[in-house]
């Protein structure tokens, strides 16, 4: 299996800032982490990650995360 090269800074920017974006949404709308994740059916652990940046989440977990938090998909990740 190939491994893909770093991704360059301002990709890891953007990341953060929708992880930030998802944070801000997920506050607003009065849920942890972990009641965010059961509504979502992703995990704790991977919401944490998501929000600090730390992970690149999939497409198909952006939509789950962001039917969870009723917004649409171009405003949680727009930055």
């Amino acid at each position: 299996m190939l491994s893909e090269p770093p991704s360059p800074a301002w990709v890891l920017t953007r990341r953060r800032a929708v992880g930030d974006h998802i944070r801000e949404a997920r506050l607003y709308a009065k849920l942890t982490q972990e009641q965010l994740g059961g509504a979502s059916g992703v995990d704790r652990q991977a919401i944490n990650r998501i929000e600090q940046g730390h992970a690149s989440p999939r497409l198909d977990s952006l939509i789950r995360i962001a039917a969870a938090l009723n917004i649409s998909l171009a405003d949680l990740v727009r930055t």
